[in-house]
Formats: C-alpha cells, sequence, structure tokens
C-alpha cells in the first residue's frame, strides 16, 4: 500500500514578523483547503493511504471531513508539545512506517524540524511560512500529482529529486543541530523571541541558498553573488554594526529592507567550516533563534551534502507527461525519450521534434 505524510504546521505563518515588518498572516483555514487539494491529487495517481501529524487545530481530520476521498487515513498517535519537536518526531515515525512521500506545509523552520529525521524519503514542500526560501509557494492540486507519483515510484528517484545542502552546527565531536537556509551568529545575551528581524545584532551569516529575489537573510548573499548558487557551495558573510568596506541593502523581512555593512563574504565550498568568532553568542537556525555558544566556546559550522531528497515539481510532472503516465489510454510501447503525440499519430507534423 503505497502512503504519504503529511505534516501541516498550524503555527507557520504567526510569528513577531508580523509584527515588525509587513509579513502576511496564513490562516489554518486555508491550510485545511490546501490539504484536501493535496488528498485529491494523490488519490488521483493511485496512493492509497494518507498519515497525518496531530496538531491543537485539526488541521488533517478538517480536512477529510470536507471531501469524499477513497484514501485510507491515519493520524500518527503522538502526544502534541505545541513545538518543532512535534514534527521532528511525526517525520521519524513516518519514515519508520515505510512512507512513499512527505509533503509539508510550512516555512524554512518546519521544513528544518522534518529535517532532521527524514532520512531518504523523498520531501514537497508548500510554503505556509514567513522568510520562506526552502518551500515553494505551490498549488495543492499539483504538490500532490507529483508527490503520488514519487512515492509510487513511477519514474527513478534521481530524475525527480535532488540531494539538498545542509548547515551542520558543531561542537567538538558533538553534532548540535542543522539547518537547511541559513546559520546566524547573534551577539544577544538571550534567546528571546526567536525570529530574527534585528540586524544590528548580528554578526555572521552563513548560507546554503543565497538569490536576490528570495526574502530573509539568503537575499543578502544574493545581492554579492547574483547567480543563483549551484549545489556545490554555500556563502559566508561576516557583517559590521555602523560600519564596513562595503554596503549592500536587502529585504530581510517582508516589507523590511535593511542596508548591512559587510566585513567579509567568501564562496564556501562543501565540507568547509567556519568557526563562529564571536561568543557568546546565539545561533540562529533557518530563522530562529536555538543554539546558545558560551564565552570562548569552540563551535564551527560544516556545509555538507546531507540534506533531504527534495522532489522537483516540475520535473516531475514534465517527465511523468513525456512517459504518458496521465493518460488513461492504453500507450503503445514508447522508447527513451520518444514523443507522445507522434506515437498516437496526433502530431500535425510528422517531422516535428516537440519532445
Amino acid at each position: 500500500m503505497t502512503s504519504i505524510g503529511i505534516i501541516a504546521n498550524p503555527a507557520s505563518g504567526k510569528d513577531i514578523r508580523r509584527l515588525i515588518a509587513h509579513g502576511s498572516v496564513f490562516d489554518n483555514q486555508e491550510k485545511v483547503s490546501i490539504v484536501r487539494r493535496v488528498m485529491l491529487g494523490l488519490e488521483s495517481v493511485g496512493v492509497e493511504k494518507v498519515i497525518f501529524m496531530p496538531d491543537y487545530f485539526g488541521i488533517g481530520r478538517r480536512a477529510v471531513e470536507g471531501i469524499q476521498t477513497q484514501l485510507a487515513v491515519e493520524t500518527l498517535p503522538i502526544k502534541m508539545e505545541a513545538s518543532q519537536e512535534d514534527s521532528t518526531l511525526a517525520a521519524r515515525l513516518m519514515r519508520e512506517a515505510g512512507v512513499g512521500a512527505i509533503v509539508t506545509l510550512g516555512g524554512d523552520g518546519t521544513n528544518r524540524a522534518v529535517a532532521k529525521e527524514i532520512g531518504d524519503v523523498p520531501l514537497m514542500p508548500i510554503s505556509t511560512g514567513t522568510n520562506n526560501v526552502f518551500p515553494q509557494m505551490i498549488e495543492g492540486t499539483v504538490v500532490g500529482l507529483a508527490a503520488g507519483i514519487v512515492a509510487r515510484r513511477l519514474l527513478p528517484l534521481e530524475q525527480t529529486t535532488t540531494r539538498q545542502l545542509r548547515l551542520e552546527v558543531w561542537r567538538g565531536e558533538e553534532l548540535i543541530d542543522i539547518a537547511l537556509v541559513d546559520v546566524v551568529v547573534n551577539v544577544e545575551a538571550f534567546i528571546g523571541s526567536r525570529a530574527v528581524w534585528d540586524m544590528s545584532k548580528v554578526r555572521e551569516v552563513v548560507l546554503t541558498r543565497a538569490s536576490p529575489s528570495n526574502i530573509g537573510l539568503s537575499s543578502i548573499g544574493g545581492g554579492l553573488y547574483c547567480a543563483r548558487l549551484d549545489r556545490k557551495h554555500g556563502v559566508y558573510l561576516r557583517l559590521n554594526e555602523g560600519h564596513g568596506p562595503l554596503e549592500l541593502t536587502a529585504p530581510i523581512a517582508p516589507g523590511l529592507v535593511e542596508t548591512m555593512h559587510i566585513a567579509d563574504y567568501r564562496l564556501l565550498p562543501v565540507g568547509a567550516q567556519v568557526p563562529v568568532q564571536f561568543t557568546p553568542s546565539i545561533l540562529a537556525l533557518d530563522g530562529e533563534r536555538e543554539v546558545v555558544v558560551e564565552q570562548e566556546q569552540a563551535v564551527v559550522v560544516r556545509l555538507t551534502e546531507n540534506g533531504p531528497l527534495l522532489i522537483d515539481l516540475h520535473r516531475t510532472l514534465e517527465l511523468a507527461a513525456q512517459k504518458g503516465l496521465m493518460v488513461k489510454t492504453e500507450l503503445p510501447p514508447l522508447a527513451e525519450g520518444a514523443c507522445l503525440l507522434h506515437a498516437l499519430g496526433l502530431c500535425s507534423d510528422p517531422q516535428e521534434d516537440c519532445r
């Protein structure tokens, strides 16, 4: 029985950046509607079972109540803590249950929590958070189609997924935590509000991704390296408060554009590690302050290829169309790279290369 896990974070899209910036609030009822559309997409490509993470709003339960479906539905028997640990535990239990893929509704922080325990289960993230760099704002119906095709292994994983980079925080030989997008060094005495929004306290940033079109700290790296990074490099930035050889303006939150003073920046190859230079400090991981670094404590941030397998939605559906997976008519055998229209005799120009 092909199954899919769905982890919907009811708290995503509701942090302090709604107060200090202009981020939109993502309503939980809309998350219910998205999950319904995901389920209908899954069912249409032959997925048989959906496993939900429980949550205080009941997103999964409400989604099932609103549609007619033949999907078997299960809710994980876990005690909710209303924290990111719920998502991490749910990912582990879904992996152990043998799901073919996991769909998430949340932001960078939600996907970071899931990535800790997802292993090699393919991940399809839908953006419902704030500074979203890792998940995409995409329609739930096509998410269901793509995730279902991948879960059923109708196409090879090497053609439909890509291994993501991740940042690992190490204290000696101990792996403390991970991030999928950025690790930020804040010179603050306590964690307080977890979201990063006061750039005057930021001294170092390590990125797996950098694009000037992103919202969040990865846009700083994007302003320095205009092209999107390849999958073999990250970026290191060191910032100064009030002065520096280079000034750069970037959108660090919705409606919040800041000018930063850059003291140093460089590309990082996979395997590189950066020591945290400023102590004591607090490390923010994918936008949330998590790790306290004590005075003169030796902590390093390492760029690795140990991130999750991310489903390429557009590539998956393009390949599915080329292979005729969405066509119900019985097809003649297709050679590798052959055109479906030619095979069916529907192409007006038999010489035209419509692949």
